[in-house]
């Protein structure tokens, strides 16, 4: 006969979430045509609350601003990575995200022991990590990379556009505006700008066939003028 000590249920303790710090991670610059993609990683103190953490989508710049200077004077570690254009070409645009993701979190001057990203695809880490739909707005820790991402690749847009002025990098922030688009359709595409995102695939291809015309046409005046020359007296 069983004993009463096997016939009970033993109950053990379910822990899904390894104890220790956890990590926000979210990006900036998906849509751009031109520029990296920026991801940031934020681990916050909790003896250190910052006010105000939200969607950087939903701040004025200036909120964003100071709340940056917030995040990088408390938190107990932020780091900010990012994927080149040349990355986005070769890799596309949702893998050069998740390895600017990768780099965020590896950057961390502390390792956490959980990681929570924004979205609903996952870069790959050697730690526990969670998706979040719209984390930015619901987990503050992803808020606050959210701020920092976004910050960091706006700055980058300001030197793009001392760079390349007649482009307006500092307006449009890299997205296809109007104004944007009509740059792109006068000047062409610059190093800057994303070869593989189509509005910038027709731009270069336009001048590649401008370019090809000119030759033809320079070609043309070439033997018409050698034809000239041969039949004159």
């Amino acid at each position: 006969m069983r004993s009463r000590k096997f016939l009970k249920a033993e109950q053990a303790t379910l822990v899904w979430d390894a104890p220790g710090l956890m990590a926000g991670v979210d990006e900036a610059g998906r849509g751009p045509l031109a520029g990296p993609v920026v991801a940031a990683a934020v681990i916050l103190d909790d003896q250190r609350p910052i006010r105000g953490l939200a969607d950087s989508k939903t701040l004025t710049a200036r909120q964003r601003e100071r709340l940056n200077d917030q995040i990088l004077a408390k938190a107990l570690c932020c780091s900010v990575a990012q994927a080149s254009v040349e990355e986005i070409d070769t890799h596309n645009i949702l893998q050069a995200t998740l390895l600017a993701m990768r780099r965020a979190v590896e950057g961390l001057r502390l390792k956490p022991a959980k990681v929570l990203v924004d979205g609903n695809r996952l870069p790959t880490l050697d730690v526990l990590a969670e998706a979040i739909v719209k984390g930015d707005a619901r987990v503050k820790a992803i808020s606050a990379a959210s701020i920092l991402a976004k910050v960091h690749r706006d700055r980058l847009c300001e030197q793009l556009h001392a760079e390349f002025p007649h482009y307006g990098f500092a307006g449009h922030k890299g997205y296809g505006t109007p104004e944007h688009l009509e740059a792109l359709m006068r000047h062409g595409a610059c190093v800057h700008h994303r070869k593989s995102f189509s509005p910038v695939a027709a731009a270069l291809s336009r001048m590649a066939g401008e370019a090809e015309s000119a030759m033809l046409a320079e070609s043309m005046v070439i033997q018409t003028t050698s034809i000239e020359m041969r039949i004159s007296p």
